[in-house]
């Protein structure tokens, strides 16, 4: 037989292109459209409704960037149209290929009522099926014209990305406004031809099903009459009810579908339009779930739901009715879908306190499962909050973006830092926005790597990012993939009805230990500085709140401000979702988050003064507030006391130029260029900076990654660096106790003070940049005389080890990476640690020197700021600051207690008495991380904490009142049906701890 497969194909694509798609629509009348335009944000509901339009015509430009339009379209079904289904076309000037990027709106009748949402892919309103002829049809759109921003040219600099420097030229053009019949029956011919044409180019040119397929596709070809395409419709779909009918092989992949819309929280828009994109896409899936009775959908992020629950009540209502037919899935159990890399141990653990609670309080559903298909990669830290939540599961797919190295599974045990294991799954159709088209399917099936053992995969099923959810076309075409030949199978499930298969088929996954490192978005642990130090400074801030809060509570009866800190919680959650922390949003975002991060810190520190106010009483006796979990200066952890003197610091001048620093401990050289030459540990008597280099050193970069502006940093970065020691100024600090340095470069500034705290280990560095530079990364440097083929960064409730070579193309992808409060680095019997007051991305180098010594210099830098021009112009400039701390001779419990420290800084008032804490441990290596009144009011003493130093802890926790008994809950305070609760005896409490172990304590008072 002669080969006339590209003949076939090529037909099949124009005529579906040019003749049966437009025949869905074969009859169509005009709307009469009117509009108003909203003056700045967008209105209630009812004030649109009730505005007065004017006539515009199709054709019209409107929508200035991120403006609000009302539409009126208002029309008559025709008389003739009666028995036929009627649809309203509503395009508001959609680019198809753009879903969730760019105009939206949602449709609402006079009433009030919300019927569904359009979108590029979702253009039609069902009028009526059958119609009667001659009904009036009124519907008003609320239309939102955000720009499109991540453009066919993508990463170019815009200003679009903020309101205030957008503009107001129109964006849209108005396309079509029309009353049309649907041809139901060409509809389905549609989907036929697209499903089997799509699966036949996925198969083998050598398989019979294959040339099955195109045969039959060509009789039905040959059945269509071109000029009459709804008359013979039926006709052709006919010769393909023998193909279509096969069944799929007894070993055939089998993929769970599940309804998706992955809603961005914020990214190229602000929180105020993803409010109204949940909206629409909630309308739209209820609405779909009322027609499709085999569809299941899944939304995680409780923030999500609270804004429909907040702010569409009308669609909240069909939500709960379809959670409660078990239809629509609360997924995920987090306030959102956040960045795990940076948020703080107590944050990520409250992700999952908030959301899961949300979902319980509302719906009565305990998460299994933990949702996150776009975050960056994943803290090693992880599985054991997953667990301590509740939660068992995990799903992700952004690790299928790594640019170096194939992740080896696709279902797998995920170990973390402390030895728990979470069952979790990669779904290999390696998309969240699945269309169910042919090739994904088929990808899924061929890419899945745990073949043999294991055939259940999952397939998040609908259009993301910008919102808009699964579509009726997706929904025709997995009921034809249910059971086809040739196909891998699929069913839509929830997805805790996918996990329970998967975990049952495959009972000995393999295992993989450690974080999950995504090759790519490195950049996102340093881009948009001052929403990371917002969000660094309210994690601590909320752990005083809560300490000084209950400690107050419980000694003098100060109300507990239990709502005003929940909303607190959430408002920073909500800003740890995984483009806003990461620093991928426009600049509106940021904006917002800078403000909104200064609100809380006024707010915090208003709880804080009134609760150590309450505490101290009226005095003058002069007591420092300790919230660190280690003592410091005589002054307890958790208290408040007198501080203890400790020595002094000298500054003397250096023969050479420059000074030297000098407490007793410590002895600090800082040369004429003001770099550290030498950190020496006096009693160690052991030099800290490498021979013949110098620490404290700035370092610029030229940063032009190939794509992904905020999110990337490319490895070819470091090859052209440029050294900033030419000096302004350097003198002694007006302290007198100090270094002050100032240097200039390009159109920057920097001023630095570096500083010896009397009685203390650490060389403190104040840095602030008053930045203006673009696409340059800015490095700080610390070249150590160190010999360590590993190195430790501090991660949620605990620290997890890198290594410092590059022996693989695993390590060498790891150029970039984060610490939350520290990095350590140890020869046995001698460390150095290099804590941070709020940055996160790091690398760490280590050379072998070819003269002196031949010893290992490892070097440390810390990355400071990057200036990428998309999504935001102007990122990062302006005025930063920053606090590190450079620690010689410092042991893995020093990290800890010092990165504390640097985060916690002491306060001082003057009060009549002294305050002993309220919880204390005796054992420096459990470290508390919060302590707290239980959510529930009923006044109980929550205690969190773990084992911080990586070994095997034994620790008695004393707590300073009466207490009546003692329960081991996890993290949502909930009895641990698992775990032993301690045999406590007065007010002391006994514990063991495993290394990195998390245990959370609630203490009933007597």
């Amino acid at each position: 037989m002669h080969d006339d497969r590209s003949l076939v194909e090529a037909r099949l694509r124009r005529v579906l292109d040019e003749r049966v798609r437009p025949a869905v629509y074969p009859e169509s009348v005009p709307l009469d459209v009117a509009v108003w335009h909203a003056p700045g944000e967008p209105v209630p509901v009812e004030e649109g409704l009730a505005a007065e339009p004017e006539p515009i015509e199709v054709g019209a430009r409107w929508g200035a960037p991120w403006g609000t339009s009302w539409f009126r379209v208002t029309g008559t079904v025709p008389e003739a149209w009666a028995g036929k289904t009627v649809e309203a076309l509503l395009d508001l000037g959609f680019d198809e290929n753009m879903p969730g990027f760019q105009c939206e709106g949602l449709v609402y009748r006079p009433d009030g009522t919300p019927v569904k949402g359009l979108n590029p892919r979702n253009q039609w309103v069902r009028v009526g099926a059958p119609v009667e002829g001659g009904e009036r049809v009124r519907l008003h759109i609320e239309a939102a014209s955000n720009p499109v921003i991540l453009d066919y040219h993508p990463f170019r600099p815009t200003r679009l990305g903020d309101k205030e420097t957008a503009g107001t030229e129109p964006q849209y053009t108005l396309t079509r406004m029309d009353l049309a019949v649907f041809d139901e029956t060409v509809w389905q011919l549609v989907i036929d031809l697209e499903v089997l044409g799509e699966l036949m180019a996925e198969l083998p040119v050598d398989s019979a099903r294959r040339w099955d397929l195109l045969r039959a596709l060509e009789r039905a070809l040959d059945a269509i009459d071109l000029q009459d395409v709804g008359g013979t419709a039926a006709r052709a779909r006919s010769c393909l009810t023998d193909v279509l009918s096969a069944p799929a092989v007894p070993s055939a992949h089998r993929v769970s579908a599940v309804g998706h819309a992955h809603i961005d929280s914020a990214w190229l828009w602000p929180l105020r339009e993803t409010v109204r994109k949940v909206a629409r896409t909630t309308a739209n899936m209820t609405a779909l779930l009322e027609d499709e009775p085999e569809f299941v959908f899944a939304m995680s992020q409780a923030q999500q739901w609270a804004w429909v629950k907040e702010h569409r009540p009308e669609v909240w209502a069909r939500v709960k009715k379809a959670v409660a037919d078990g239809r629509f899935v609360p997924a995920g159990g987090m306030w959102v879908e956040s960045d795990t890399n940076m948020p703080g141990s107590e944050a990520m653990a409250r992700q999952f306190v908030h959301g899961k609670r949300f979902f319980l309080d509302e719906f009565g559903v305990d998460n299994q499962e933990a949702w996150l298909p776009d975050t960056f990669g994943f803290a090693a830290g992880l599985p054991q909050i997953i667990r301590a939540a509740g939660a068992k599961w995990l799903l992700t797919q952004k690790i299928s973006w790594s640019q170096t190295n194939k992740f080896p599974h696709h279902t797998f045990q995920w170990e973390g830092i402390d030895g728990t294991r979470i069952f979790t799954h990669f779904p290999p159709v390696d998309t969240y926005n699945c269309s169910m088209r042919g090739s994904e399917i088929a990808h899924a099936a061929r890419n899945f790597k745990d073949k043999g053992s294991a055939r259940h995969s999952l397939a998040p099923t609908g259009w993301g990012d910008g919102g808009g959810g699964t579509t009726r076309e997706m929904i025709a075409k997995a009921a034809r993939l249910r059971d086809l030949e040739g196909s891998a199978t699929v069913r839509w499930e929830t997805p805790e009805a996918f996990f329970e298969k998967a975990e049952a088929e495959y009972p000995h996954p393999p295992v993989w230990v450690g974080e999950l490192y995504l090759e790519l978005h490195r950049a996102t642990l340093t881009s948009q500085a001052r929403t990371k130090q917002g969000n660094r400074r309210s994690e601590h801030l909320l752990r005083e709140a809560e300490l000084w809060a209950a400690t107050a509570a419980v000694r003098s009866g100060f109300p507990y401000p239990y709502e005003e800190l929940d909303r607190i919680w959430k408002t920073v959650l909500l800003h740890q979702f995984h483009d806003i922390l990461p620093g991928s949003s426009i600049a509106w975002v940021h904006r917002e988050a800078r403000a909104t991060y200064d609100r809380l810190a006024a707010e915090l520190g208003t709880i804080i003064d009134a609760a150590q106010r309450a505490l101290a009483g009226e005095g003058e006796t002069a007591l420092v507030f300790n919230a660190a979990p280690h003592p410091r200066a005589g002054v307890p952890a958790g208290g408040a006391a007198a501080p203890v003197a400790q020595g002094a610091t000298t500054v003397s001048p250096r023969p050479d130029g420059g000074h030297v620093l000098d407490n007793g401990l410590l002895r600090i050289a800082v040369d004429a260029r003001g770099l550290v030459v030498s950190a020496y540990d006096i009693e160690a008597g052991r030099e800290t900076v490498a021979p013949g280099r110098a620490a404290n050193l700035l370092q610029l970069h030229p940063d032009f990654p190939n794509m992904w502006d905020a999110w990337d940093v490319d490895a070819f970065y470091r090859n052209s660096v440029t050294d900033l020691t030419d000096l302004d100024e350097l003198g002694v600090g007006e302290d007198g106790g100090s270094v002050r340095i100032v240097r200039s470069f390009g159109s920057s500034r920097v001023t630095q003070v570096l500083s010896l705290p009397p009685g203390e280990r650490r060389l403190v560095l104040d840095t602030e940049v008053d930045w203006h530079e673009t696409e340059k990364f800015l490095k700080l440097a610390f070249p150590l005389d160190l010999h360590a083929e590993r190195y430790a960064s501090e991660t949620q409730f605990g620290h997890f080890h890198r290594p410092t070579h590059t022996n693989t193309s695993w390590e060498a992808a790891k150029f970039e990476a984060c610490n939350h409060r520290f990095v350590h680095l140890e020869e046995p019997g001698w460390g150095v640690s290099i804590v941070n007051d709020s940055t996160y991305g790091h690398d760490v180098t280590r050379t072998v020197r070819t003269d002196g010594d031949r010893g290992t210099t490892t070097t440390v830098r810390v990355s400071l700021l990057r200036a990428p021009r998309f999504p935001d112009p102007e990122t990062d400039q302006g005025v930063h600051r920053f606090r590190h701390a450079l620690v010689p001779g410092a042991g893995i419990g020093d990290a800890v207690r010092e990165g504390w420290r640097i985060n916690l800084p002491e306060r001082r008032l003057t009060g009549a008495r002294e305050v002993a804490p309220l919880v204390t441990v005796d054992n420096e290596a459990v470290v508390i991380t919060a302590v707290k009144l239980a959510d529930d009011g009923s006044g109980d003493v929550v205690v969190r904490f773990h084992e911080a130093h990586g070994g095997r802890a034994v620790a008695t926790l004393t707590a300073g009142f009466p207490i009546a008994d003692v329960t081991t809950t996890d993290l949502l305070e909930r009895p641990e049906e698992r775990a032993a609760t301690p045999a406590w005896a007065g007010d002391h409490i006994p514990v063991s701890l495993r290394p990195f172990e998390l245990m959370t304590l609630r203490l009933q008072r007597g």
